[in-house]
């Protein structure tokens, strides 16, 4: 091992890098740096990983490069998806943008947070799944074969069996969810139920989101219960990250055309009115339907209806990487 060799190798690094550097040593031309990314997501941690690699990759005498990195992780990350009203196709949203955040590189975990009527266990094909509990008694999640992590109160209950709850215990049964044993998760995706209830007032109250997804189809009405998603989270002090306009525009299987048997555009022109960025639009398209309904999420694969989540995906990955945290805004 050769001590200034590895001083040597510093000034390889970018500063950014360098800045989180505790050790950089070299042995056997194997160069393993420690770094502290007390502080950081899963996201900036990857970017630190890449950029010392690349920068030591090429270095002279460096055949191999490892990264450690130590320090306390930050609180995890939670997003909802919500929307006024049912029937807009939140959870089909919700559970693509889960998996478009994962391929993208997000550890991101997914909340069926929908108490009384669960769905995501069927749309990620992970039905009869049953968690398992740590000594500590809290639940670990499914595991879906689409690499992201999964609550369901559909994992809990019995297959048909009606939750006739009241607030309280649904609110406790959104706590269970929430406060799993998540691993290495850094972002949660929340499905949330529709409207405006008591569900939604214990995320508020107890998990303050980071940010909000509001979903929509174009016509008059929904937008209508869209904005008073909207009023919750504003009363909340959450901010809303957008506007995702549903079912905008029937594609035809046979010839290709679309119509637009809920109107076009309404969406986007709301979220302008509102003062929200829009986030993209998703097409009513039977592919999308016949795949959610098999477990199999189009946002898993390729072709338009994946690119369509794959978009939406990259906007709030973009909002997200902008976002300062509370500890380095009261620094």
């Amino acid at each position: 091992m050769n001590e200034n060799a590895g001083k040597e190798l510093e000034r390889h690094l970018p500063d950014a890098v360098r800045t989180r550097l505790q050790s950089l040593r070299i042995s056997d031309g194997v160069a393993t740096l420690v770094l502290d990314v007390t502080g950081l997501d899963g996201l900036e941690r990857d970017r630190l990983d890449i950029a010392a690699k690349d920068a030591l990759r090429t270095a002279p005498g460096v055949s191999e490069v490892r990264v450690a990195m130590m320090g306390e992780k930050r609180a995890r990350r939670l997003i909802s998806v919500g929307s006024g009203k049912g029937g807009v196709g939140k959870s089909t949203l919700s559970a693509n943008l889960a998996i478009a955040l994962a391929r993208s590189g997000i550890k991101t975990g997914l909340v069926d947070a929908d108490i009384y009527g669960p769905s995501q266990a069927r749309l990620m094909a992970t039905e009869g799944a049953r968690p398992q509990a740590t000594p500590e008694k809290k639940l670990i999640p499914v595991q879906s074969e689409w690499g992201v992590p999964m609550l369901s109160m559909a994992h809990l209950a019995s297959p048909g069996q009606a939750i006739a709850w009241r607030g309280p215990m649904a609110g406790n049964a959104l706590s269970q969810l929430v406060d799993a044993d998540w691993g290495d998760v850094d972002l949660l995706v929340v499905d949330l139920p529709p409207g405006t209830g008591d569900v939604q007032l214990t995320m508020l109250q107890r998990f303050k989101p980071m940010g909000a997804v509001i979903v929509s189809t174009p016509q008059d009405l929904a937008l209508m219960d869209a904005a008073r998603a909207i009023s919750l989270f504003d009363q909340g002090k959450v901010p809303v990250i957008g506007i995702v306009e549903n079912m905008a525009g029937y594609v035809c299987p046979h010839c290709g055309g679309v119509s637009d048997p809920f109107g076009a555009g309404g969406a986007e022109a709301a979220a302008g009115e509102m003062g929200h960025a829009f986030l993209g639009r998703v097409p009513l398209d039977i592919a999308i339907r016949q795949a959610s309904d098999a477990g199999s999420p189009p946002a898993a694969g390729d072709g338009p209806q994946s690119e369509a989540f794959a978009a939406i995906a990259r906007r709030i990955a973009t909002w997200l990487a902008n976002q300062r945290q509370p500890s380095e805004a009261t620094a």
